[in-house]
């Protein structure tokens, strides 16, 4: 899904270095696109996460990869200043990405009584500190309730599609931000504990949470082309162009490349359901089109169905 070209990317909703200052190991709530898929695929597994490659394809900043020591204020990114930026960097694709779902839910959660508090967005590179402990993109993108931040580090997209088969698509990208920020809307409406709840299984707690955070992020997407920011013309302008059936198929690739059955069946050649904690590739996909279809949060209950699968 294409920006446009004229509308201004916002920064300060984005910082380079680690916000929470937290000790390492602490917990990972609300894991990210397939939530910490790489340490999982350690821990379950019996894979080391220091095997796979920290920065897959190599690259330079100019071709989407954070610089590090860069500050709060998001200076570092000077390179993204409109959505032409955005339309081919993946670094500025991420932080306009920030801006239109910050800016949707702004708009829409006070229709549901709620206020909505802006998450900010940490880009990195290799890795930093949360308060929830390590982010790197072996543990891959996630939300931390307990600075209220999104950890990414950019070239973990490079791992989701060499690694996983994803599409290299922009909406597959956007997908991940979305999600993340599902998080967020959860930790908001104290939904976010529920994950705890029997945390394994096809049908449990972290499951049904990370469904409803796939079904959040196609919400956002069925409204991103009314979502409207700042114009370079001192007007306003909508963040993203019409969404197209291509967009559509790459969002939908990146939901089922980190379904658990994908991922088990890749990395230990069996599916075992009895220990799935983001749902399958058929659910994350189809969670994903309900939110996309109705637009309405309301629809996004994955507690209260018997099955989600």
């Amino acid at each position: 899904m294409s920006f446009n070209d004229d509308v201004k990317i916002d920064t300060s909703q984005v910082g380079s270095s680690g916000g929470g200052g937290g000790a390492p190991g602490g917990v990972v709530v609300g894991g990210g696109i397939g939530g910490i898929i790489l340490l999982i695929i350690g821990l379950i597994f019996g894979i080391n996460p220091g095997n796979l490659p920290t920065n897959p394809g190599g690259g330079t900043a100019d071709q989407g990869q954070v610089q590090p020591g860069g500050t709060e204020d998001g200076s570092s990114f000077s390179q993204c200043k409109t959505g032409a930026d955005a339309n081919r960097n993946d670094t500025c694709r991420v932080i306009a990405t920030v801006n239109s779902v910050n800016a949707f839910w702004a708009q829409e959660l006070p229709g549901y009584r709620r206020q909505y508090t802006p998450a900010k967005t940490i880009l990195y590179n290799g890795s930093t500190q949360s308060a929830c402990g390590t982010a790197s993109n072996q543990v891959g993108p996630f939300y931390c309730p307990l600075d209220k931040q999104v950890y990414i580090d950019v070239s973990f997209f490079q791992i989701l599609t060499s690694q996983f088969g994803s599409s290299s698509g922009a909406l597959a990208q956007e997908y991940v931000v979305a999600h993340e920020y599902g998080h967020h809307i959860q930790d908001i409406l104290g939904l976010l504990d529920q994950a705890q709840q029997n945390p394994q299984g096809k049908n449990s707690g972290s499951v049904r949470i990370e469904l409803m955070a796939d079904c959040l992020g196609g919400v956002w997407a069925n409204h991103a082309t009314q979502t409207k920011g700042q114009s370079t013309n001192g007007g306003e302008v909508a963040f993203l162009k019409p969404l197209t059936d291509k967009d559509i198929k790459d969002a939908l690739s990146a939901a089922s490349s980190v379904g658990d059955d994908r991922i088990q069946q890749k990395t230990q050649g069996r599916v075992s359901p009895e220990t799935w904690t983001h749902g399958s590739a058929a659910a994350r996909q189809r969670w994903f089109t309900t939110g996309y279809k109705t637009g309405d949060l309301n629809q996004c209950d994955t507690l209260s169905p018997a099955t989600v699968e």
